[in-house]
């Protein structure tokens, strides 16, 4: 599929079973680009605008839907853990051939960009990630509904669906896309974070590292301990959470600093 744009999508072995991953690919200059979105989203609906947007258009550009998520295969022996993402983006980045990238992650993606450049070094030259979690993620408190409430089985046969009426139709829309299993498989692994901590990984990087934060989200906890480690931390205005979409210009500008 392509367009007069210079988009494609395209696709590549990354999991069991012969499971494909698949990208909007968008072309330009090296080196590459990479985008991850987070938990229930998928990244061309989250990128496209601000990647496109002067002064980050022009570059070559992937725009990753991780396994189980928006346009990828949706393995069902895969495991969903954020060790496992990002052993599936790097295996299709070398079906790829592509190598020495700046990966780019919002939320869960984030924390699995940070895993990717930890255990592949390799296929990372620099690490833009914009709210991601660095430590492991709490249940939700007595009596708030959230996806690792259920059980594997119960959010499958009618869990998913109390999720999509409360999450609201932003990102509803792209949720429903998603595997329930994979989406909560995939919760379930951010519960658990990885050892050491996605924190302790970033913060143990050689490469850039920049975080972003969201002016209107909750204060980044541990940003004089990330400084500290050379990870700089950016709070782009205007923006909540979803700051590609809240603020793509403000987005697009951090991505070409």
């Amino acid at each position: 599929m392509s367009s007069r744009s210079g988009e494609a999508m395209r696709d590549a072995l990354a999991g069991p079973g012969g499971a494909r991953i698949r990208w909007v690919e968008i072309d330009g200059t090296e080196p590459v680009r990479v985008c991850v979105h987070g938990i229930g989203s998928q990244a061309a609906a989250y990128f496209t605008h601000a990647m496109s947007l002067p002064p980050a258009a022009g570059r070559r550009t992937l725009m990753m839907d991780l396994l189980g998520f928006g346009l990828s295969d949706r393995p069902a022996d895969f495991g969903y853990r954020l060790e496992d993402h990002a052993d599936a983006v790097a295996q299709a980045l070398d079906s790829a051939g592509v190598s020495g990238v700046e990966a780019i992650g919002h939320s869960m993606g984030g924390a699995v960009m940070i895993v990717l450049a930890s255990r592949r070094p390799d296929l990372v030259s620099r690490l833009i990630v914009a709210e991601a979690p660095l430590d492991p993620v709490p249940p939700p408190p007595p009596g708030n509904v959230g996806v690792t409430t259920f059980t594997e089985a119960e959010f499958a046969a009618g869990g998913m669906t109390q999720i999509l009426d409360q999450v609201g139709p932003q990102w509803a829309a792209t949720m429903r896309l998603a595997d329930p299993i994979a989406l909560h498989r995939s919760a379930f692994g951010l519960r658990a974070g990885t050892r050491p901590a996605v924190r302790q990984l970033l913060m143990a990087l050689p490469i850039p590292r920049t975080f972003l934060v969201g002016a209107l989200s909750t204060p980044l906890a541990g940003k004089q301990e990330l400084e500290a480690a050379g990870v700089l931390v950016v709070t782009v205005p205007d923006a909540g959470h979803n700051i590609m979409l809240d603020n793509p210009h403000g987005f697009a500008s951090e991505i070409a600093r």
